[in-house]
C-alpha cells in the first residue's frame, strides 16, 4: 500500500513515477488485509496504546489519516463501511480489492517482478523504500524478533526485507521496538491466504493460557485489547505455541465475529481437555492448540517526519525515503493501524521526494 499511496500522490504532483513491485501482484498485504484503515479518537490514546513510539511520526499518522482517507475516495475506492467497530479509533473500512485497483490506476508505471537488485540500480531519482517489513524472511526474524521456534508467516510471501536491507546498506540507523511485531495466535495447523481471518484464534482474553509445559505463562486477565501482546508472548514459548483451555462462561462470551462457542467449535486444533499432556484446571470443557503468527514487522527504518531516512546521527541520507512497515519506531510496545501509516507516509514520502 505504501509504495503505491506514493506513486498515485507523485503522480498527481507532476511526477512519472515507477513503482517495482517484487511480486506477482499489486496490493502486498493490504489486498489481503480487512480493509480498515484507522487511527486512536485522540492523540492520548495513541500515546498511551503505544508508549515506546516516536512522538513525531505518531502525531504524523495520526494529524494526516482523515486528509488521506478523504483522498482515498477520491481516486474511487470503495468504501464499505465507515467505523471500526472499536470505540478506542475512528477510521474507514474499504474493501481490499477495490482499494488496491483504485491505488493501481493512479500509481502510474508499476513493473511486477522485479527483484530487489533493480531497485538499488535506480540512481539521479529520489528512492521510496516500501518493500512491507521482513516478516517474510527466516534469517532476518531470528536475528531481530529471537522467537522460540520459527513463526508462521501471515502476510504477503515478498515482504523479507529488502527494504531494511537497502537501507542499512546506505547507512540507515534502525528504529526501537526491532523485537515486536503484530500478529495474530492461529489454529494450529498449516494455512494459506484463505485462512488468514477464519483461522485466527482472537478469543486469547478469555482463555486460561498455557505453554506446552502446563505453565500458565500468560494472565488472561491482562491482555490487551489487540491480543498482540499474548502472540509476541506466545512466539518465545516452546515451539512458538500455546493452549487456550475455556470453560462455559468464557464460551458464551462474544467477540467480533461470533461467540467464543463458535469460533471453537470451527477451530480445527480444538481438542478433549482430557488429551491434554497435562492437567487442565477445573471446569475446562475446550482445548484449542495455537501458534503464533507474524503479519508484519514493528521496528524497521529510522525516519524523520518528511519521511527521509536517517542515520545514527539522525541526518537524513540523500535521496532515500521509507514508508510503510519499513519504518519502525511508529507503534512500538503497542499496536497501531499498519495501514494508516502505509497511507500517510506514502503520500509524505511523495511530497518530500518532490519538494
Amino acid at each position: 500500500m505504501a509504495g503505491l499511496c506514493a506513486a498515485a500522490r507523485a503522480w498527481e504532483l507532476g511526477a512519472s513515477p515507477v513503482v517495482l513491485e517484487k511480486g506477482t501482484r499489486p496490493g502486498g498485504s493490504m489486498l489481503l488485509s480487512s480493509g480498515v484503515i484507522w487511527r486512536y479518537r485522540t492523540f492520548e490514546d495513541f500515546q498511551a496504546q503505544c508508549p515506546g513510539g516516536d512522538e513525531r511520526l505518531q502525531r504524523l499518522v495520526f494529524d494526516g489519516l482523515d486528509d488521506g482517507l478523504e483522498w482515498l475516495e477520491s481516486l474511487g475506492a470503495p468504501v464499505v463501511a465507515r467505523e471500526t467497530g472499536n470505540p478506542l479509533t475512528t477510521g474507514v473500512r474499504f474493501d481490499p480489492q477495490g482499494l488496491t485497483d483504485a491505488l493501481l490506476r493512479a500509481a502510474g508505471e508499476v513493473r511486477f517482478e522485479q527483484p530487489v537488485t533493480v531497485t538499488v540500480t535506480v540512481t539521479g531519482d529520489p528512492l521510496v523504500l516500501a518493500s512491507g517489513g521482513f516478516q517474510g524472511d527466516p534469517e532476518l526474524v531470528e536475528r531481530y524478533l529471537r522467537p522460540a521456534a520459527p513463526l508462521r508467516v501471515r502476510a504477503n510471501p515478498w515482504s523479507g526485507g529488502d527494504g531494511l536491507r537497502v537501507g542499512l546498506e546506505r547507512g540507515a540507523a534502525l528504529s526501537g521496538g526491532l523485537d515486536e511485531f503484530y500478529g495474530r495466535n492461529m489454529a494450529d495447523v498449516d494455512f494459506d491466504e484463505s485462512g488468514f481471518v477464519s483461522l485466527a484464534q482472537v478469543y486469547g482474553r478469555f482463555a486460561r493460557i498455557f505453554n506446552e509445559r502446563g505453565e500458565e505463562f500468560f494472565d488472561h486477565t491482562a491482555v490487551s485489547w489487540s491480543e498482540l501482546d499474548l502472540v509476541q508472548a506466545t512466539a518465545r514459548q516452546r515451539g512458538a505455541r500455546a493452549w487456550y483451555l475455556l470453560d462455559e462462561r468464557a464460551l458464551d462470551e462474544r467477540v467480533r465475529y461470533g461467540t467464543v462457542r463458535e469460533l471453537v467449535a470451527a477451530a480445527p486444533t480444538r481438542t478433549d481437555p482430557a488429551e491434554l499432556p497435562f492437567e487442565p484446571p477445573p471446569g475446562t470443557v475446550a482445548a484449542v492448540r495455537v501458534a503464533a503468527a507474524i503479519t508484519h514487522t514493528i521496528g524497521g527504518l529510522r525516519v524523520d517526519e518528511q519521511a527521509r531516512v536517517v542515520d545514527e546521527e539522525r541526518k537524513p541520507i540523500d535521496g532515500l525515503l521509507a514508508a510503510g512497515a519499513d519504518v519502525g519506531g511508529i507503534s512500538t510496545g503497542g499496536y497501531a493501524s499498519g495501514l494508516a501509516s502505509a497511507l500517510v507516509l506514502g503520500r509524505q514520502a511523495a511530497e518530500t521526494a518532490l519538494s
